[in-house]
């Protein structure tokens, strides 16, 4: 019985310190994981619209005429003064 009360006392001991050395690595690295998920929400915002950006494009441009009339007025009326 004295085995197993042992062997909890090393598993909880083990645990703790697990638990102390996770915290103590999350709070001295935590700037730099902090940049790296704003780098990583910066990059996904980028990709999004540039992804998104082609189609804003193509249909805010209107289409091009296949034919064009003619340059100078084919009605007649009063003349203007130049």
């Amino acid at each position: 019985m004295q085995k197993v009360i042992n062997l909890l006392a090393v598993l909880s001991f083990v645990g703790t310190a697990g638990i102390i050395g996770g915290g103590t690595y999350l709070y001295l690295q935590k700037d730099a994981l902090i940049d790296g998920v704003k780098k990583q929400i910066v990059d996904a915002a980028v990709a999004g619209v540039a992804r998104s950006l082609p189609a804003i494009v193509d249909s805010a441009m209107p289409e091009l005429p296949n034919e064009t009339g003619s340059v100078l007025p084919t009605e007649t009326g009063p003349a203007l003064p130049f």
